[in-house]
């Protein structure tokens, strides 16, 4: 399963988008959203975000 951010506690800061080497973080209004069928689960996304919003296989 690909990650996915919790819409409710991302800040739209951004600081998970660059980190993804398959682009599959991308701006959903105010808020980033995974897509599920790029994601790789790499996990680089999950450090760098500072309200913990991204977890693993959900």
């Amino acid at each position: 399963m690909s990650h996915s951010i919790d819409k409710q506690k991302c800040v739209g800061c951004g600081a998970c988008q660059p980190e993804c080497p398959v682009s599959a973080i991308v701006q959903d209004s105010s808020v980033f959203k995974i897509d599920a069928s790029k994601c790789i689960d790499c996990g680089n996304c999950i450090g760098v975000c500072p309200v913990e919003a991204i977890a693993a296989g959900n």
